[in-house]
C-alpha cells in the first residue's frame, strides 16, 4: 500500500468517506487551476468543511509524509494550485461562511472558503466597503486572494489584499491551528506574519479564517471611458491623469485586440474603430466633487491624445462595461486553442514603453499579444494565444523577451498571480541568491518535510517528489 492510499485511509476514518474523494474520475477535476501549468490527477482530494478537518488532513499528511496542495475555486493563471507530483488536494472552498461584521470598528471575519463577490454584497448591504476586487471575484474565494495577494482594478486608489488583511487563522503543516495578527486598526507585537502569510501562494499554511478590515461604502461613483487611436497613446495618458494629482479608484486599459472582444461580447459598449480604450472610475462622498473629478479626468485624457471621453454616469452603462470587462480572459481563451495569462508589473510612467515593446515582441515573434489591466499601478495582464504545438518555441521566446522588457523597466515578474509553477524558472531574473536562499529558509520554518504545495515559487528538484 502506497503513503497516498494510507493517507487516505486515515483520513476516511477520521474525517468520514463523504468528505474523501479517492475515485480517479473525481479527482481528476482537482488537478489544475485555470493555468497552462502541467498536471496530475491526485490520488486523493479532501474537501474540508471545518477548520478542524484542514488541521487533522494536514498532521495526517505529516506524519505519512505525503504532499499536500491547498486549494480554493481554482482561478489561478500560475499553476499555484495545480497538481505537479501526486498529492492529497486539500479542498477549503466549503469553509465560506460570514462569520462576523463588526460595524462600529470596521471588521469582517469570513471563512476562506468565501467567495470574494459574496463578501463584497455582505458588507455593501451595511453601507460598508471591501475595496480588492479580482476581475474573477464572483468565482475566486478570498482564502485564494490572500494566497496570491489579488489586488483587481480598485487597487490603484485602495491597494491590494495584503493592504486589507489584519489577521488570520491558518493551519500549519503538522496540524496546529494558529491565530496570526490582530483584529485592532493598528498592532505591531512581534513579527509581520500576516504579512509574510499573505502572498505566499499556500506554501507555508492553509488559511481557514481570514479577518479583513472595511471602510465606508462611497455614495457617489462616477466613470469615463476614453478611446484612444492605439494602445500606446492609451499608456501616455495615464502618466498624465495622475501627474495632475488625481485619484482615481480604477483606471482599466485594453488594447485594440480586447476592444475587438468586447464589442463582440455587447457591441454597444465601445464605438467601431476604438484602437485602445481607458476605463476610468472615480469615487467618494460628494456627488458635486466627484462629478467635478471626472469631467477633470475625460479632459486631462483628451489633452493627452484621446479621440473621446464619454462619461458613463448611469449605473447600468457602467456595469453593462464592467461585465464584459470582467470576463475578458474567459473570452480571450474562446479565441486560440491556449492561452497564457502574464501578469508584469512596472513603474507607472513606463506604461507606454512596456505596451510599445509588447508589440514589438508580438510582430517579431509572430504571437498573439493581447494586453489589458491595471493601468493605475503599471499592472498589464498580457496574454499569449495559439494554436498549434509547433508554436510553442516562438510563444516561450516572447515570454522570456517580456520579462526582460520588464525587468529592464524596473519593473516586476508579478503584480497579482504569484509565481507558482509557470514563473517559477525567472525567480532568480529578478530576485538575487542571497534573497532567494533567506526564502527557502523561511519556507523550511513552517515545513521543514518540503510538503505543503511543493514545487510552487522556487523552481528546482530539491522539492517532494510526490507520494
Amino acid at each position: 500500500m502506497t503513503p497516498a492510499q494510507r493517507v487516505s485511509l486515515d483520513l476516511e476514518r477520521a474525517l468520514g468517506p463523504s468528505r474523501v474523494l479517492t475515485d480517479p474520475d473525481l479527482c481528476a477535476a482537482y488537478a489544475r487551476d485555470e493555468s497552462e501549468a502541467p498536471s496530475v490527477v491526485p490520488p486523493c482530494v479532501v474537501r474540508a468543511e471545518t477548520a478542524a478537518d484542514v488541521a487533522a488532513t494536514l498532521r495526517a499528511c505529516d506524519e505519512r509524509g505525503v504532499p499536500v496542495v491547498p486549494r480554493g475555486a481554482g482561478t489561478g493563471r500560475t499553476g499555484g494550485a495545480t497538481v505537479t507530483v501526486p498529492s492529497v488536494v486539500l479542498d477549503t472552498s466549503r469553509l465560506d461562511g460570514l462569520k462576523d461584521i463588526d460595524r462600529a470598528n470596521g471588521v469582517a471575519v469570513v471563512g476562506a472558503g468565501m467567495r470574494t463577490g459574496a463578501l463584497h454584497a455582505a458588507v455593501e448591504r451595511e453601507g460598508l466597503f471591501y475595496p480588492p476586487d479580482p476581475q474573477s471575484a464572483e468565482w475566486c474565494c478570498l482564502g485564494g486572494n490572500v494566497a496570491e495577494n489579488a489586488g483587481g482594478p480598485r487597487a490603484v486608489k485602495y491597494g491590494v489584499t495584503r493592504d486589507w488583511v489584519l489577521g488570520l487563522e491558518c493551519a500549519h503543516m503538522d496540524g496546529a491551528l494558529v491565530q496570526h495578527g490582530r483584529r485592532t486598526a493598528k498592532g505591531v507585537t512581534g513579527y509581520d506574519t500576516v504579512g509574510l502569510l499573505v502572498g505566499s501562494e499556500g506554501t507555508l499554511g492553509v488559511f481557514t479564517e481570514v479577518t479583513v478590515r472595511l471602510t465606508a461604502l462611497p455614495t457617489a461613483v462616477r466613470g469615463v471611458l476614453a478611446v484612444f487611436a492605439d494602445a500606446v497613446a492609451a499608456g501616455r495618458a495615464v502618466a498624465a491623469l495622475l501627474a495632475t494629482g488625481a485619484r482615481p479608484r480604477c483606471i482599466e486599459l485594453l488594447d485594440a485586440i480586447c476592444c475587438d472582444v468586447m464589442r463582440a461580447d455587447d457591441p454597444g459598449v465601445l464605438p467601431e474603430g476604438a484602437g485602445a480604450a481607458l476605463v476610468i472610475e472615480l469615487d467618494g462622498f460628494d456627488e458635486a466633487a466627484v462629478a467635478r473629478e471626472a469631467a477633470r479626468a475625460g479632459e486631462c485624457c483628451v489633452a493627452a491624445g484621446a479621440v473621446s471621453a464619454h462619461e458613463a454616469v448611469d449605473p447600468a452603462e457602467r456595469a453593462a462595461l464592467w461585465a464584459v470587462r470582467r470576463v475578458m480572459s474567459r473570452a480571450l481563451r474562446r479565441r486560440a486553442a491556449h492561452k497564457l495569462s502574464e501578469d508584469v508589473v512596472v513603474p507607472r510612467a513606463q506604461v507606454a514603453e512596456l505596451i510599445a515593446r509588447v508589440q514589438v515582441i508580438a510582430a517579431q515573434e509572430r504571437v498573439v499579444m493581447p494586453t489589458y489591466g491595471h493601468a493605475g499601478d503599471g499592472n498589464l495582464h498580457v496574454n499569449l494565444l495559439w494554436d498549434r504545438d509547433d508554436e510553442r518555441p516562438r510563444v516561450h521566446r516572447a515570454i522570456e523577451r517580456l520579462i526582460e522588457a520588464t525587468l529592464d523597466l524596473r519593473g516586476t515578474l508579478s503584480g497579482e498571480h504569484g509565481i507558482g509553477v509557470l514563473k517559477a524558472p525567472y525567480l532568480a531574473w529578478e530576485q538575487g541568491p542571497e534573497l532567494i536562499a533567506l526564502q527557502r529558509r523561511v519556507k523550511l520554518a513552517f515545513d521543514p518535510k518540503g510538503l505543503l504545495n511543493p514545487g510552487k515559487i522556487f523552481s528546482d528538484t530539491t522539492s517532494h517528489r510526490g507520494c
